[in-house]
């Protein structure tokens, strides 16, 4: 009778082993499976129109890059969860499009970089109050997983593309920073000298604001080193040739950081 109930559970051990293995393995190729899929999948037509009226920064790009942005932004698409709020009943096709845009802007010299901490994205019809600081934004970024946007002023940010003032570029960046800094696939991504390289300048550049010498950025910008971050990525893309005649050596810093470069 023992020798039985040993092999009977010798049997099951051995099962139970296998069984773990494949489900581990199948698991892991599915996953691989699926995020190749992702990666692969063109964009929907109806999106690409939307890219190809409205957006600036996907015409700079040449045709193969346009490609790889189109995919990008479909991928950051289908694993993010928009959801409106305050008056928004529904989220237009053009939110989605245009807020993934912003997103696939800042990260594109970063392919697999798709901010996934930041798993929801709340979009409010303009200014909303905040119960947390209890006060109105325009936007922001909640280490509890959400990115907050008031559509009003990111369509603002957008349609004028000289002022140095983009809401969507301001939050993606706390985003960029904040993903680069959490334990996760995307963990630690920004190059330490590059990233050490610009807040070194820009401490710099924030003692030169406070000073009253240097006007270029905003005085938010001096605020403390993450708004600095935020306000010289905005201008590094909408005011690129200013920003380099300003102080060439943080537009290189922040080029490097970023790894792509709107000069070129």
């Amino acid at each position: 009778m023992a020798p039985t109930i040993i092999l009977l559970a010798l049997a099951i051990f051995i099962l139970t082993t296998i069984y773990f293995a494949l489900r581990t393995t199948i698991s892991y190729y599915a996953k691989g499976q699926f995020n190749r899929y992702l990666i692969n999948r063109k964009i929907k037509p109806s999106y690409k129109k939307i890219l190809i009226a409205y957006f600036r920064y996907y015409h700079t790009l040449s045709d193969k890059n346009k490609l790889h942005f189109e995919k990008r932004v479909q991928k950051f698409i289908d694993i993010k969860r928009f959801d409106p709020r305050g008056s928004f009943t529904k989220v237009t096709d053009e939110m989605v499009v245009l807020i993934a845009a912003s997103a696939i802007q800042l990260t594109f010299g970063y392919p697999g970089v798709y901010f996934k901490h930041f798993w929801r994205i709340l979009i409010y019809p303009e200014n909303y109050y905040s119960k947390i600081t209890q006060h109105y934004h325009k936007g922001e970024v909640n280490s509890r997983g959400f990115i907050v946007l008031s559509w009003e002023h990111f369509l603002k940010g957008y349609m004028d593309t000289g002022d140095g003032i983009n809401l969507a570029l301001h939050e993606m960046a706390h985003a960029l920073r904040l993903e680069n800094s959490i334990k996760n696939d995307e963990y630690d991504f920004i190059d330490h000298a590059a990233l050490k390289e610009f807040d070194r300048l820009g401490k710099l550049e924030t003692a030169k604001i406070h000073k009253g010498t240097a006007n270029f950025f905003r005085k938010y910008a001096s605020q403390n080193p993450d708004e600095f971050f935020s306000i010289a990525i905005e201008n590094f893309f909408e005011r690129p040739l200013a920003f380099k005649a300003h102080n060439h050596a943080l537009y290189m810093a922040t080029a490097k950081v970023l790894r792509q470069n709107p000069l070129e």
